[in-house]
């Protein structure tokens, strides 16, 4: 199953619609302070309301649904919302770091700001400029995230900053992991787990799950996380897929990025187990920025020769299999039951 569920398009249409008033209430809020204060805020507009597939907020609404809660309840509406904002500040902060020209088919706002600065002909290197205010509207973003969390339980509030932490941690394993070429399967495991994984399924299952009833947290979580821990993995390991072979006109990125990056990615580590001496004198080229589209293509039939490609598609299968075999025993709703049987299909399976 590639395309998404029905009730994607639900939770989608919600989130954007408070994430826009949101937004323009604070733009015109700073405009009138001082006018220059409108672009960073419609840069994050122009990011979050760009499209996305709304997962982590889809997530969030059915653990809710599944604890007793209402999918259009004003609260998990406010938390989808925290959580596109959040990943907003990931996003920014992600292309500073990874030096990314271009993200969802448009430049990427240090680029932009940049740019800008040549333009102008300001004072300065115009490079630190744009990334500094890339960094400074990621930051603005992960602020809006918090805001609308005002109010949640304790038990929210607990999860929230878990999270928080669990995605730092991953993020800078990551950024380890390309800088020291990390092949080795456990750690890129990890790294699949903290920087993306527990964030994007586990975490809003968990989420959701205690806004709606916090005093069954004991026993939901456990359960939640039997679900979303595996189909995190398989989630982050689909992602490597489409960052190693993706088209760009499907994924918004340029094909071969994480190549390129020297992402530390479960498939990166499988086929290097299995290489042959030549094979690995290829894949040692994973990591150079400048490398040509004919190197990427070479890098990517490498991949594909050594079995690892089929290797990891057999694996997203199975710990989609074990995700979906585990909703069985789990304490929810059969409506949020139907629906992350559904989510698990298309995360897995999805093309973009």
């Amino acid at each position: 199953m590639r395309t998404p569920p029905p009730s994607l398009a639900g939770v989608a249409s919600r989130v954007d619609a408070r994430l826009a008033d949101l937004l323009a209430a604070e733009s015109a809020r700073w405009s009138a302070f001082d006018g220059q204060l409108a672009r960073p805020i419609d840069d994050i507009r122009s990011l979050v309301l760009a499209g996305g597939k709304r997962l982590r907020p889809a997530f969030c609404t059915w653990g809710y649904v599944g604890a007793g809660g209402a999918p259009d309840d004003r609260r998990v509406v406010d938390a989808g919302a925290a959580f596109e904002l959040l990943h907003a500040f990931a996003l920014f902060h992600d292309d500073v770091m990874d030096g990314s020209d271009s993200r969802r088919g448009q430049p990427t706002a240090h680029r932009s700001h940049a740019d800008a600065h040549r333009e102008r002909a300001w004072a300065g290197e115009a490079r630190r400029f744009g990334e500094g205010v890339a960094i400074l509207v990621g930051d603005l973003a992960f602020v809006y995230a918090d805001l609308l969390l005002h109010g949640a339980p304790v038990e929210a509030w607990e999860v929230w900053n878990e999270l928080r932490i669990e995605l730092n941690v991953g993020q800078y394993l990551d950024v380890i992991g390309s800088a020291s070429s990390e092949r080795r399967r456990v750690q890129a495991e990890r790294i699949c787990r903290y920087k993306s994984g527990k964030y994007t399924i586990e975490r809003p299952l968990h989420l959701g799950a205690v806004l709606a009833a916090p005093h069954r947290r004991d026993e939901l979580l456990p359960a939640l996380s039997r679900y979303g821990l595996p189909l995190g993995d398989a989630f982050q390991m689909r992602d490597d897929v489409l960052g190693a072979f993706g088209a760009e006109h499907v994924t918004g990125k340029p094909v071969g990025d994480d190549l390129r990056e020297g992402k530390p990615t479960p498939l990166m580590a499988m086929a290097t187990e299995r290489a042959t001496p030549a094979q690995r004198d290829v894949l040692a080229r994973v990591g150079d920025v400048t490398m040509s589209p004919d190197t990427v293509a070479e890098i990517q039939q490498t991949i594909v020769a050594t079995g690892a490609l089929d290797e990891l598609e057999s694996r997203i299968a199975a710990l989609a299999d074990e995700a979906v075999a585990s909703l069985d025993a789990a304490p929810i709703g059969d409506a949020a039951r139907d629906e992350l049987r559904q989510l698990a299909q298309y995360v897995s399976w999805r093309e973009v």
